[in-house]
């Protein structure tokens, strides 16, 4: 999904108005995945030159509470977006650079996905965290 129109779809599909400062996020998050907001607010200004800090912190809140974005946030990092949402899948966060990609969720025997007591909670979704040191990082250090 990357088209205005896909992105349109999107918002009217969540009873949201379309308008130019969330298409601008929803097409900058959907093309940078695990964008930081002030990232995000950089390139939403290639699009929309006088959009204002907290027209994205607004905007990036209620794409948020629609589900049209996920926002992470891995310890020791500031929040992140992304539109990958409705799958559980978790992340692979790199120790030495900070780069985090997506993974699937576990299959097979998960048993720590499992709470051992569910304190009368309905469970939906599990947060995994992989930490680690990435190829690029590997590879830069001679490991």
């Amino acid at each position: 999904m990357s088209t205005t129109s896909e992105f349109e779809h999107m918002l009217r599909g969540a009873s949201l108005r379309v308008t130019a400062p969330r298409l601008a996020v929803l097409a900058a998050v959907h093309h940078n995945p695990h964008s930081d907001t002030d990232s995000l607010i950089t390139l939403v200004r290639e699009t929309l030159d006088s959009v204002s800090h907290q027209a994205v912190y607004d905007v990036l809140r209620a794409l948020t509470a629609a589900g049209l974005l996920r926002r992470i946030q891995p310890a020791g990092s500031v929040a992140r977006y992304e539109t990958r949402v409705g799958d559980n899948h978790h992340h692979l966060v790199c120790r030495s650079c900070g780069v985090i990609a997506d993974v699937d969720c576990a299959i097979g025997d998960t048993p720590c996905l499992t709470a051992s007591d569910d304190l009368g909670f309905v469970i939906d979704e599990a947060e995994v965290v992989y930490w680690g040191t990435c190829r690029a990082c590997l590879a830069g250090s001679g490991s």
